[in-house]
């Protein structure tokens, strides 16, 4: 630490955290939020009431954060993501009111507010209460670009009279319409999410922003961060934000919404399992698979004979070995409704992640050194498989479609079957634990994103003490 700072970061240094109630957006600010507090601040963590809906015990304080929470403006139990654009649009709405009831009703002061992306009126909060506001990017860096270079007219796009059009970008390979994210193609229906990524990066807004700091590291995204800060940016790699199981620790800092069952069933199973034999599927908390993709899936496993862990989110809340084909390859895995991933990725026996590609799970899956065969759905997911194919080289991508535009199952096979013993599967090993090497380096004291954590600490903490020098 800064021998000019360390004796004055004290309990009265006071940062707060703002986010959505979503799993995605909670455990990456959370857990800077657990970074900031052995640095030596004092850190809460707002986020909305809905986080109380699916958990019977809210806890006060995790990681050494203090939790609180506000109004999004909506009944607990309105579904939220029925009506995604509705949601948003109340939240902009009584978000800022309550969140400055909530920040006023402690009358502490705050020497900062970081917001994560899909809040961006926290950024007018902490304007109207004359105090420096920091963003926690939750996707990689070369999303940050796209938006920016999108939503400021930079670079031309695909547009409905020209769809195919590919993009080239400064630090960024070519990006062809499929590999962009959804929210810049003209195929675009989530208008709340366009609407708050015009306001994330338009200048009125972002001139309110005096940090970015990145859930990426440094020697992952190396060519577009520097881009990014030569063009004047301040964008801060401070990750990977992972659990600390992944990096070897034992506690992690975690908030689940949803209470989950014991995850011991997957690792005792893992512990039956051959060295980096087990193919681990899942699709984060958002997606459900329709039964389609089911079936494809399980054929395409059915036909490498290869053992798997499966997180099986059915359609419309149907069992998931009520499917029948799923009957047919019970015997060759396991299939649970929630693992512990941390864990399971970190696990001997995993040899490959068959993934969304949701960044969180993403960044898991590189800290704990384990290739990919990705199969994106939408929002950043084209776009870090892209990253995964061919900038970092550690998997392959699901392309071939079926008749119904759905994933295959012979291309689920073949995908499986090349990271697993292909001919670049020692390519693709190889370059994961270059990658789970760099990640544990960066985040140990002296690392890149550790020298980035202690150099926002130094700077708001200066900030503080010139504001109270003038009070």
């Amino acid at each position: 630490m800064n021998p000019n700072f360390s004796d004055q970061i004290n309990q009265h240094t006071n940062v707060l955290l703002v986010t959505v109630s979503a799993q995605g957006h909670i455990n990456p600010i959370l857990r800077l939020g657990k970074s900031l507090v052995a640095k030596g601040l004092n850190v809460t963590l707002a986020t909305t009431s809905y986080a109380h809906k699916n958990i019977s015990s809210v806890p006060t304080l995790v990681g050494g954060v203090r939790l609180e929470f506000f109004s999004d403006g909506l009944p607990i139990d309105y579904n939220r993501k029925a009506n995604m654009d509705h949601y948003m649009d109340t939240l902009s709405e009584f978000g800022p009111i309550n969140l400055l009831t909530l920040i006023r009703s402690h009358q502490c002061k705050l020497a900062c507010i970081i917001h994560t992306p899909f809040v961006p009126w926290v950024a007018d909060v902490a304007a109207e209460l004359d105090v420096p506001n920091a963003m926690l990017w939750i996707q990689p860096c070369a999303l940050y670009q796209i938006y920016h270079r999108y939503y400021n007219r930079l670079n031309e796009f695909p547009t409905e009279s020209d769809p195919n059009r590919s993009v080239k970008l400064p630090g960024l390979p070519v990006f062809g319409p499929d590999e962009l994210p959804s929210f810049v193609l003209p195929s675009n229906t989530f208008r709340s999410f366009d609407s708050i990524l015009n306001k994330v990066f338009m200048f009125s807004n972002m001139h309110k922003v005096k940090w970015v700091l990145g859930n990426s590291f440094m020697e992952l995204e190396k060519d577009v961060i520097t881009s990014l800060n030569n063009a004047g940016h301040v964008f801060w790699p401070v990750g990977p934000i992972v659990p600390a199981t992944i990096l070897g620790e034992e506690k992690d800092a975690g908030f689940d919404l949803v209470e989950s069952n014991d995850g011991s069933i997957c690792i005792d199973w893992l512990n039956k399992q051959n060295l980096s034999s087990v193919v681990y599927i899942s699709f984060g908390s958002l997606i459900s698979s329709s039964e389609k993709e089911i079936e494809s899936i399980a054929a395409g496993l059915k036909q490498t004979k290869r053992p798997f862990l499966w997180v099986i989110r059915s359609p419309e809340n149907q069992e998931p070995l009520e499917l029948g084909f799923l009957k047919e390859i019970k015997e060759q895995g396991l299939f649970v409704n929630w693992s512990p991933q941390a864990a399971v990725l970190s696990h001997p026996s995993v040899g490959c992640f068959l993934s969304h590609c949701g960044w969180n799970s993403l960044l898991e899956s590189i800290a704990a050194g384990v290739p990919v065969v990705a199969c994106p759905q939408w929002t950043d997911q084209p776009t870090n498989a892209k990253l995964v194919t061919d900038v970092w080289g550690v998997g392959v991508k699901l392309n071939k479609k079926d008749s119904g535009g759905g994933v295959s199952w012979e291309d689920v096979g073949r995908c499986v079957e090349e990271v697993m013993s292909g001919p670049r599967s020692e390519e693709f090993r190889k370059n994961a634990l270059a990658l789970k090497t760099a990640a544990r380096e960066a985040l140990i004291a002296g690392g890149s994103s550790d020298y980035n954590i202690q150099r926002f600490v130094n700077e708001i903490v200066a900030s503080c003490l010139s504001r109270s020098e003038k009070e």
